[in-house]
């Protein structure tokens, strides 16, 4: 089971000129989970639609188990699974009635609908809430039914975008369980501008800028490549202003008039900083910067 993307660009008009949303960018993606960072504007949401076959890019190949699914969109659809960023559903319907209408519109038959249903709601913990109105879900609960009516059709391709938009910390951690336990035999592709959620459960990461992949590694490689680029720095409140303009910070907490931080640079940042450990967010805000750290060497440790 293989998902190849292959110099795969994806072009839209802004007024008179033509802007890149996704240029040259070239994707394996094997079973488990792919957690895909970028910052706001990154291109993440493009290629999630174009994955779901919803956008056709300007250029490239994407290629599932060796077939070509811009040419034959359906090849993939009977093995995909899509929960789009902005998920919306029909408040007046109960969970098991918009499962229903969802199972029907991907073609399976009311006998495998209604054992699909009643298992997905059983593994995602919303049998209790199985025929009261979408109207009074939480927003957790919300992203459950979302995930339920992509794995109606048993998808081997999962594609999530910005799920935990909105949901609060338990019910974050409850999602990232819950794919977790979903990505033994799929592909899952887990799009996020928040590190924290992929860090602990993704197998490999790919980070997005201005519509181009920078990096793809595992977790513990890219916080390999930041090993040596990290400090930890206490200073006084007065010069945190500097500190921040000069520095990428990733951490910081203020303590009566000093402020310990967490800095990721390519040097040594002063004198009184020591050397730590480097963290996922660390490589993320280093290689997504605009500043990294032109440290002058005579200010080195």
């Amino acid at each position: 089971m293989l998902l190849d993307i292959q110099s795969l660009s994806h072009q839209y008009q802004d007024g008179k000129n033509a802007k890149f949303a996704i240029k040259s960018l070239s994707l394996n993606v094997v079973p488990g989970i792919l957690g895909l960072l970028g910052p706001n504007g990154a291109g993440k949401s493009t290629l999630m639609r174009i994955l779901a076959t919803i956008t056709k890019p300007s250029q490239g190949k994407i290629l599932w188990q060796g077939q070509n699914i811009i040419k034959s969109p359906q090849l993939l659809r009977n093995e995909l699974g899509y929960l789009p960023q902005y998920f919306g559903v029909y408040d007046q319907l109960s969970g098991t009635e918009f499962l229903q209408y969802m199972a029907g519109l991907k073609g399976l038959n009311e006998s495998l609908a209604k054992q699909k249903i009643e298992d997905l709601l059983n593994k995602l913990n919303l049998t209790h809430a199985a025929h009261l109105p979408l109207k009074g879900y939480s927003g957790g609960m919300k992203q459950r039914i979302g995930i339920a009516q992509a794995l109606l059709n048993g998808p081997k391709l999962l594609i999530i975008d910005e799920p935990t938009v909105g949901l609060d910390p338990q019910e974050r951690a409850n999602f990232r369980q819950l794919l977790t336990e979903l990505a033994d035999d799929r592909c899952i592709i887990f799009s996020t501008h928040i590190v924290a959620d992929v860090e602990s459960i993704a197998d490999r990461i790919a980070i997005m800028q201005a519509g181009q992949l920078i990096q793809s590694a595992t977790p513990s490689a890219l916080q390999d490549k930041v090993a040596n680029k990290c400090w930890h720095l206490t200073c006084n409140v007065s010069e945190l202003k500097k500190v921040q303009h000069d520095f990428i910070i990733s951490h910081s907490v203020r303590k009566e008039n000093k402020v310990e931080l967490n800095i990721v640079a390519d040097y040594c940042p002063d004198a009184r900083a020591t050397s730590r450990a480097p963290s996922l967010e660390d490589a993320y805000l280093y290689f997504t910067s605009n500043k990294r750290s032109q440290t002058d060497l005579s200010r080195a440790c």
